[in-house]
């Protein structure tokens, strides 16, 4: 690696995303320049301190396969700890991790300042730093330069940020924060292209003020579902989150209040996320309902503000305090800070390679919200992605492209680069074709060999991980040999009256048999651990589901093997039509199948090109 300048990598931005890329990067053998606004609010949950839910906890579970962070820090932040899902099948099985955002913060920062490849630079990026389009380094708003061999922009909301709480606005990526203004311009100097979107947050109540007597409990699970195998696997004191709900009152007094709103005032022209809408959107677009579900969710143990999750807003103050005083057991609820919507820059993803390496400037890399996306899992997951993918570059070797037959990143990464993202960027289990074969619990079966390769994880935990998968296949061998007496049981006598005996396998294979269900069956389970077991339940239960899975993951990956080459003209094809050709000039895919993903492209389109393509190969040879 090269040492000609001040550093390696430069990430702008402290969030969830800028601290995976600096930390992968860092474990590459890189020195890294973490450029942040305040050194002490790394990786600071701006909105609800969770981390995980549905389709997310599949991207933290990758990231702790790839090294990451993410999953030890919720661990070692939880207050409550909780599995969504199980009564449905294992792909859509998800950990959420209700965690201390004080700890959480302070875990990363510890982290952080305790990596010597890790230098925090507490400044405001303003002007990028190019050359023959290829980028050199970053010029803070001072005009401080510094040099580097790639670039990793992670702005989070901060970029071209504004606030709003009513008709009031802020220039701020975040309440009482600056915003990066100079560094959008200098984007779009470079010739970027630059849309708006919005997201939101609710008020921060006191918990003081609240009567929790009116709503329901919401406890944690036990035992623990911990995100990474490296945590200890402890019990501790977990505290619950409350659910209520909205009244009529509610909904009269922010409906009639409309027009106050920044959303509906016509202050905001940009897209908020549709699966997370404000409660004016709420009663609004759903005007049948009467009533909406709130949960009230700790933000911490030391402290007793509330995150009021299902409030998001931007009515005036004083309006937001009335409607929230209408929410069973909000009666006499005070705020400690209101909530607000915040516009901010972002550049549409077709700009990015999957790499995450920007088509316009060499070494110039987008990951987290400025491509779109929301969320701090999605975020993570593309700052990872950009720094093991411009340290690769740097050494000169291949990129890292995980298909989305292997992860939910690479579904994420596929989604972005192939489709026009016109409302921010959301993972959900539906979007993953082959769900089933990417599980929460084989995350690091499927990616600890590409974390071995770029040596993102030590050899312990490699060691570690073979030696789950050799006790897994263990206690498979051990439920397929292991037989039950069913005379024995008066349970399995009505279930199974033509049988004498059965496998402990073969009950696991039952409707309504699981590893709780098959305990009082199994007396020789002594010194398997619980995660092993899960994961023989798992691929004893799901196994044809999962061969025939298997079998379209090969069809999908002999079309992906198909690849177009770099440069590739598609104004020479004939017979290719002109919406088709103006999207694969514009998105740019790398085989037929990515180019199949395309909105709104044809089979008709991937015909023409597959022979197109062909007549190119053979000119080439």
């Amino acid at each position: 690696m090269k040492r000609d300048c001040d550093f390696d990598i430069i990430v702008i931005g402290g969030g969830h995303a800028g601290v995976e890329a600096a930390l992968a990067a860092s474990r590459m053998d890189c020195s890294v320049g973490l450029m942040t606004m305040d050194a002490s609010k790394l990786a600071l949950m701006s909105c609800n301190p969770a981390i995980g839910g549905v389709g997310k906890s599949h991207i933290v579970k990758e990231i702790d396969a790839l090294g990451g962070i993410m999953g030890k820090a919720a661990d070692y932040s939880g207050i409550q700890f909780r599995r969504l899902n199980l009564s449905r099948g294992p792909a859509v099985w998800s950990t959420r991790v209700q965690c201390d955002r004080r700890d959480y913060n302070q875990f990363v920062c510890d982290i952080v300042n305790g990596t010597p490849q890790i230098t925090v630079i507490e400044a405001l990026a303003g002007k990028f730093l190019v050359e023959n389009n290829k980028i050199n380094g970053i010029a803070d708003e001072s005009g401080k330069e510094y040099s580097c061999h790639s670039v990793i922009v992670c702005s989070g909301t901060f970029l071209g940020g504004l606030i709003h709480i009513g008709k009031e606005q802020t220039p701020a990526g975040r309440l009482n924060e600056k915003a990066a203004y100079r560094l959008s311009e200098s984007l779009d100097s470079l010739g970027f292209e630059l849309g708006r979107l919005k997201t939101g947050t609710p008020p921060r109540l006191a918990g003081t003020t609240i009567d929790f007597s009116k709503c329901q409990p919401q406890p944690g699970d036990t035992p623990i579902p911990f995100f990474s195998p490296e945590t200890q696997a402890t019990e501790r004191q977990q505290v619950s989150c409350f659910l209520t709900y909205t009244t009529e009152e509610t909904k009269r007094l922010v409906i009639e209040n409309l027009t106050t709103s920044a959303m509906f005032s016509g202050d905001i022209d940009s897209t908020g996320p549709r699966y997370c809408p404000s409660i004016e959107d709420k009663f609004y677009r759903f005007a049948h309902k009467e009533s909406h579900q709130i949960f009230l969710e700790p933000e911490g143990n030391g402290t007793d503000d509330i995150y009021p999750n299902g409030f998001s807003t931007s009515l005036p103050e004083d309006i937001q305090l009335r409607a929230m005083r209408t929410v069973t057991g909000l009666e006499r609820v005070e705020f400690r800070s209101p909530g607000y919507a915040v516009e901010y820059d972002y550049c549409p993803a077709y700009q990015i390679r999957q790499t995450f390496e920007t088509r316009r400037v060499e070494n110039l890399y987008f990951a987290g919200q400025i491509n779109g996306t929301s969320g701090y899992e999605e975020a993570a997951g593309q700052g990872l992605m950009a720094a093991v993918n411009a340290v690769l570059k740097q050494r000169g070797e291949k990129p890292f492209a995980p298909s989305r037959s292997e992860s939910y990143i690479g579904v994420m990464t596929d989604d972005l680069v192939t489709r026009s993202t016109t409302e921010p960027y959301r993972m959900f289990t539906s979007r993953a074709e082959h769900r089933l074969a990417l599980r929460e619990d084989n995350a690091h079966d499927r990616l600890i060999g590409y974390a071995e390769k770029y040596s993102l994880i030590s050899g312990r935990k490699i060691t570690d991980h073979r030696e789950l998968e050799v006790e897994t296949l263990g206690e498979i061998t051990r439920l397929e040999k292991t037989r039950v007496n069913v005379t024995e049981f008066t349970e399995l006598k009505e279930r199974l009256p033509r049988k004498e005996n059965v496998s402990l396998a073969d009950l696991l294979r039952m409707p309504g048999m699981g590893l709780a269900e098959i305990e009082s069956f199994d007396l020789s389970r002594n010194g398997v651990s619980r995660r092993a077991r899960e994961r023989a339940a798992v691929r004893i239960r799901y196994a044809g589901y999962i061969a025939k899975q298997d079998r379209e993951i090969e069809r999908f990956k002999k079309l992906e093997s198909q690849p177009i080459p770099e440069g590739f003209e598609y104004e020479t094809l004939n017979g290719l039509k002109n919406e088709a050709r103006e999207k694969f000039s514009r998105f740019r895919p790398t085989s037929l199948g990515q180019a199949g993903r395309i909105e709104g492209i044809t089979s008709g389109d991937i015909a023409v090109l597959a022979v197109g393509i062909k007549r190119h190969n053979s000119i080439s040879q």
